[in-house]
């Protein structure tokens, strides 16, 4: 009988060893093929996937976790890289533009989408041409100008002058369609290849992240395609509370919460120079696209946030995360924080991190740099 419980008992041990180290190859493997991304073919390969990181300093001073969604990550720089290849993969599909042949793709933009179309037009074999606001910021220029893209720039204006930069876009396209040549209007704001791609994409891999345990979730609105194709996915499957990050001066807070989209001072037409008065690029509008249209019954409510308090929570999220964040980031980041505190301890928050704060040196981190380095966040959240 010993004989026999030796051996039984040098048995297990073999296997339980042997089970052991199979388990930690096996794991092993995981953690390379995990940290060892597959060789892609081309640069449009690169968008999406984009990685999603805890807040630290956010989480701990509100007992909650708050994740960035690290858009800015794309190999553009921001989100509208997804926006961008959709609008060109969908003209593609049906015609508009053939690849391997000569063609021009057409947006007005305040700079971000511009960029990721000029990048990818590089990719594909098609040329860029932008249209944007003359005081839009000098890094997205340069960047416009130095990845070949045909700029026009045009005096800032409200949507209903025919010489606003949607429009002088639109018209550009139009006129090189009548001669003969070949080339699409992105049209980033009613093109709804934009909420679908977010829809298809953004959406579901926010939602494996996350493992599908997500109580809110939290964007701003420019097109309206983001908050759009994210939310819409995540409501059919969970319920989390989706906020609307609006900067100040633009019409959405007013929309989501009370159900017009402007009061007299915001009435878009009314100024002649910028349609939003804010610092924040990007975001906050006056008007109602198709993209936003088509999700705003998934918006349960819109949180607005001063140029004040974005300025302060971009220094301090550089400072205590390192998280060297754009504007439009940083509006996202306060409504989390107040997000936070209706949603109580424990719940989980995503919010969208657009781009980076590279884009915005010489307008809004100019100000933001001078910040104190050592703001207190109650500091940051103050009206």
């Amino acid at each position: 009988m010993s004989i026999d419980s030796g051996y039984w008992k040098n048995a297990v041990t073999f296997v339980s060893v042997s089970l052991a180290a199979y388990t930690s190859w096996k794991y092993y493997q995981a953690v390379l093929r995990r940290d060892t991304p597959p060789v892609k073919q081309s640069v449009d390969e690169l968008i999406g996937n984009t990685p999603l990181v805890l807040i630290k300093s956010l989480s701990k001073a509100t007992g909650t976790q708050i994740y960035a969604k690290m858009e800015l990550c794309n190999p553009a720089g921001s989100a509208k890289d997804r926006v961008a290849f959709n609008a060109i993969r969908e003209a593609e599909q049906d015609g508009r533009l053939i690849k391997g042949e000569p063609g021009w793709v057409f947006e007005g933009t305040s700079g971000s989408t511009g960029i990721s179309i000029a990048l990818l037009c590089n990719s594909l074999g098609y040329r860029a041409h932008i249209s944007l606001p003359d005081d839009t910021s000098n890094e997205k220029l340069s960047l416009l100008e130095s990845l070949g893209a045909t700029v026009n720039k045009v005096k800032p204006a409200s949507i209903v002058d025919p010489n606003q930069y949607v429009n002088a876009a639109k018209r550009a396209c139009e006129e090189l369609v009548k001669k003969g040549g070949r080339g699409i209007f992105a049209d980033q704001f009613e093109n709804e290849a934009n909420w679908r791609i977010h829809y298809e994409t953004t959406g579901p891999e926010i939602y494996k992240q996350m493992n599908g345990l997500i109580d809110g979730f939290v964007a701003g609105c420019g097109t309206g395609g983001t908050i759009t194709g994210v939310s819409k996915y995540l409501k059919e499957r969970i319920s989390p509370h989706v906020v609307l990050a609006d900067p100040q001066g633009s019409g959405f807070y007013n929309r989501i919460n009370y159900g017009v989209m402007y009061d007299k001072v915001e009435k878009e037409g009314t100024r002649r120079r910028h349609q939003v008065d804010t610092m924040v690029e990007g975001i906050g509008l006056n008007r109602i696209t198709r993209n936003f249209e088509l999700g705003e019954h998934y918006i349960d409510e819109s949180i607005r946030v001063t140029d004040d308090q974005a300025l302060k929570m971009s220094k301090f999220l550089s400072v205590q995360d390192g998280l060297f964040i754009g504007s439009s980031t940083a509006i996202n980041a306060v409504a989390a924080v107040k997000l936070s505190r209706k949603l109580g301890k424990g719940s989980r928050i995503v919010i969208i991190a657009c781009d980076s704060g590279s884009r915005h040196l010489s307008k809004f981190w100019k100000t933001a740099k001078d910040v104190d380095r050592d703001i207190s966040l109650e500091q940051v959240m103050v009206d």
